[in-house]
């Protein structure tokens, strides 16, 4: 029995599983890669010392270069930080995420990069540097899912506050937030995304950058920004984590530099926006120096990294993974195929209502679908001078076929399409885009106004913006004059130049363009408010009222147009209504200085003084400086008795009361 041939091949398997055992107990199965994604912001290709560049710019980067592999010929699909990052992120085209635009929800059936990771077993965590990429504030929504920590918590620029304090962050910022995280990460493998900013408009690096490029201030935003990397890297390598380490490092646009016409990006799809540097550097410095001629795109990124890492690719992700081309004896095609890439922008027609754009480059030819078609011969004209769709109309409609062949394989229309509510459109202007409230629709359409007879207007309302917002009133003015002289009839440049009149207190002047700006937007939540602020200070009460109640009704999540339809509402009578809009502002900020003021201020003044204390006291928390916020303090605290208090506090009212007339 003992010596049965059942038997011995029962011992022989017996004697191989324990011997496995062992094995495995001696040498547990490695950990999966680690993996850091950098994307950089606005940044262009012709910037980097690994890609050419003799600026000395970019030391950090081009070290990186060395141990990894270069994408030369790396494009992205569309001009715009948000929709860039979508299709990073889920591997996807534009036309099959719909995040064609900011605020446009990122949707939950997507393949979503940080997601697969984190159901792998991966420690999951973004550092963002804009508030165009927080999801908690609405513009960037559906980008935290899948990740452990998303490092955002952004807010809207008061007048006179640090933009970096509310809106952006600089890259050392975010760099320091990411490696503290780091230090104390959990044990396993983890996936970190850092975003830089920086070289985003409005150009201001931080010293000794600002002076050292003082005349070609972009350039000392790349610089900065390849500092910040370098910080991270150094951190890596200290902490033996950068060698066995998958860095993915790209940015997600360009900047035009007025090539073209163009100030900044979003609307043009030429290489000097779409054009991007891409590295990846693999685990143990694999295929280290390696260059890629051949043509990819960033939706290629999400499925390079999970293959990188040993993962499945979704069958929904349309990019692929380029190892192929790293590891060509692997590859099912040569490495130097042609590979075309496809780009778009509804940009044009959702700001401003001009035709949206699509691009394809294939072989030698950029093929610009508008409504003046485009084609150029990149291997003999790469600045896109000169048009030969006239010349080479075979070329031009193969391309044109080519293009609507591949949009329509590529395209898909389940998920349901959105638009920016009108809190985003504000937060997006506060960062210097026209945003707009057009409704999605189809905004895709290559048809109506060719950008490129109007990209001055572009230009010109993209400054007046950022005047606006900095409070530049008197010189946003004349530029909007000059938009709107151009297109009398853009919602965008009529609120704009509102706001501006507003600022400068021309409340008469600022009614017509905001009245005839909601008239043409009557869905405009941002429209009606403009409105209503202006006929609340030329004191028509009861008009303003209607507009910040159409505020509220459409963007209910707006504290400061809670506020202001409480401060109508007290001035008309309606106390009760207006401590029910306070109090609906309280709970979605319960910082909200004039709230707590107005609020305190009434109750107090109604005899309730001991429920009026606690909101006095968080307005003098929140703007100790304020004259009124101590001064309503006193009363309040004279009508309790508490006279040493109110002696405080009315003492230092009288300090900081303004001088009179």
């Amino acid at each position: 029995m003992v010596d049965s041939p059942l038997f011995m091949r029962f011992s022989r398997l017996l004697v191989l599983l324990l011997a496995f055992s062992a094995s495995f107990a001696a040498n547990p199965p490695q950990q999966r890669p680690n993996v850091i994604l950098i994307t950089l912001d606005t940044t262009r290709a012709d910037r980097m010392g690994f890609l050419g560049s003799t600026r000395g710019l970019t030391p950090n980067l081009d070290q990186l270069a060395k141990r990894g592999v270069v994408f030369e010929r790396a494009y992205s699909h569309v001009p715009l930080t948000t929709a860039s990052h979508s299709t990073i992120l889920t591997g996807t085209y534009p036309q099959f995420n719909h995040v064609v635009d900011f605020g446009i929800p990122l949707s939950p059936h997507l393949p979503y990069l940080p997601d697969i990771l984190h159901h792998h077993g991966y420690h999951t965590a973004a550092f963002v540097s804009s508030l165009v990429l927080d999801p908690m504030d609405g513009t960037a929504p559906g980008f935290d899912r899948g990740f452990d920590v998303y490092d955002a918590g952004f807010r809207m620029r008061p007048r006179g506050m640090d933009r970096y304090k509310t809106v952006e962050r600089r890259g050392r910022e975010v760099m320091e937030r990411a490696i503290t995280a780091l230090k104390k990460r959990p044990p396993g493998p983890f996936f970190l995304w850092v975003h830089l900013y920086d070289a985003h408009d409005p150009y201001d690096p931080p010293e000794p950058y600002k002076s050292k490029y003082a005349s070609q201030l972009y350039d000392g935003e790349i610089a900065y920004a390849d500092d910040c990397v370098g910080k991270l890297m150094a951190f890596l390598l200290s902490q033996g984590i950068y060698d066995g380490a998958l860095l993915a490092v790209m940015a997600d646009h360009g900047e035009s530099l007025g090539q073209h016409g163009e100030n900044t990006h979003g609307v043009f799809l030429y290489d000097e926006t779409i054009h991007v540097p891409l590295l990846i550097k693999l685990p143990g410095n694999r295929d280290a120096g390696k260059k890629i001629t051949t043509r990819v795109g960033l939706v290629d990124v999400a499925p390079t990294i999970l293959r990188g890492v040993g993962l499945n690719i979704p069958s929904e992700m349309q990019g692929e993974a380029l190892f192929g081309m790293i590891e060509p004896q692997s590859a099912t095609h040569p490495a130097n195929q042609d590979r075309p890439a496809y780009a778009e922008t509804q940009y044009p027609h959702r700001a401003f209502g001009w035709s949206s754009l699509r691009a394809l480059r294939k072989g030698r030819y950029l093929y610009v679908q508008a409504p003046q078609v485009e084609l150029y011969d990149q291997g003999a004209d790469p600045g896109a001078a000169h048009n030969l769709a006239a010349t080479s109309k075979a070329v031009s409609e193969t391309l044109a076929a080519q293009l609507e062949e591949f949009r329509s394989k590529t395209s898909q229309t389940v998920l349901e399409l959105a638009k920016p509510d009108p809190e985003q459109i504000q937060k997006l202007q506060a960062l210097g885009y026209v945003a707009s409230d057009t409704k999605a629709g189809d905004t895709a359409a290559v048809t109506g106004v060719d950008p490129k007879s109007r990209i001055e207007v572009s230009n010109l309302l993209h400054d007046a913006l950022l005047d606006v917002e900095n409070g530049n009133y008197e010189h946003a003015v004349p530029l909007l004059e000059r938009t709107l002289k151009d297109q009398p009839d853009m919602p965008v440049a009529l609120m704009q130049l509102g706001i501006a009149q507003a600022g400068l207190r021309n409340y008469g002047q600022a009614l017509e363009p905001l009245e005839k700006a909601v008239k043409l937007l009557p869905d405009s939540g941002m429209g009606h408010y403009q409105l209503g602020l202006a006929r609340f200070e030329t004191g028509d009460w009861k008009s303003a009222a209607p507009e910040f109640e159409a505020a509220v009704a459409r963007a209910p999540r707006w504290a400061d147009a809670h506020f202001s339809l409480a401060s109508v509402y007290a001035r008309i009578d309606r106390v009760p209504d207006a401590m029910s809009e306070l109090d609906t502002t309280l709970s979605l900020s319960p910082n909200h200085y004039r709230a707590n003021l107005l609020r305190g201020r009434i109750l107090s003044l109604q005899g309730h003084a001991e429920e009026a204390v606690p909101n006095l006291q968080k307005a003098v928390e929140v703007q100790p400086d304020s004259y009124e916020a101590h001064a309503f303090l006193a009363d309040a605290y004279a009508q309790l008795g508490r006279q040493l208090d109110a002696d405080r506090e009315r003492a230092e009212a009288e300090r900081l009361k303004p001088p009179g007339p």
